[in-house]
């Protein structure tokens, strides 16, 4: 049964188009050839909206404000930089496959400092969430922050508790939508925490727009 699930969870999040505000462009923040940085944040609940307790992630734009969007437009063959804000708390995986960083530089990501190649999400505060970018072989575990919280409002502040998370990836020469999304069940309320916010987009999953700068 938590195969069929895991199963309908994907396929829905590939199929359902959710309600998500538009495209957050990184094209142009940086000159053509160097490195993009891209910042976001994962919340435990929205906390506004028509959703308000959904968990999420939110981006913060080149410009510095922080939007509830998840399709991100990049330039192709290009690294990025990416910095999360991990404002959830976590639990064990039930696929302890997704405990390993896989398809950034080095296969590694660092939390607050630490270098991490993969981790068991049976210490600390366990996995939050991941980010996932099938296609590409792209997986990273968002280690969950140290203290059950809801910040009340998303977006988060850095006062809230948090771990910082920072990895690197390159975009594929090929330009094209690549679906992302987190692959731990946290939607609470629905059946095995698969649907909801987990197979909407907006909310646990998203798209990396490659396109040629």
């Amino acid at each position: 049964m938590i195969a069929v699930g895991l199963i309908i969870w994907v396929l829905m999040g590939l199929l359902t188009p959710g309600t998500p505000e538009g495209v957050v462009n990184y094209v142009g923040s940086s000159a053509p050839g160097q490195p993009v940085n891209l910042t976001i944040q994962t919340v435990g609940s929205m906390g506004v909206g028509d959703r308000p307790t959904w968990v999420s992630y939110l981006a913060r734009t080149p410009q510095g404000q922080w939007v509830h969007d998840t399709t991100w437009q990049l330039p192709a063959n290009t690294l990025i930089n990416v910095t999360v804000y991990q404002y959830d708390s976590g639990s064990p995986l039930r696929n302890q496959q997704y405990g390993q960083v896989t398809g950034t530089i080095g296969n590694s990501e660092t939390v607050n400092g630490k270098t991490i190649h993969a981790f068991n999400s049976y210490d600390g505060a366990g996995v939050g969430h991941t980010f996932t970018v099938p296609a590409l072989g792209i997986s990273v575990p968002l280690l969950g922050s140290p203290a059950a919280n809801l910040c009340g409002v998303a977006p988060c502040q850095p006062k809230w508790p948090h771990n910082l998370i920072h990895f690197s990836f390159k975009t594929p020469a090929k330009t094209g939508e690549y679906h992302w999304q987190c692959f731990v069940p946290c939607a609470a309320g629905w059946l095995y925490g698969n649907g909801g916010p987990m197979s909407t987009q907006g909310f646990m999953g998203g798209f990396l727009d490659v396109v040629q700068q």
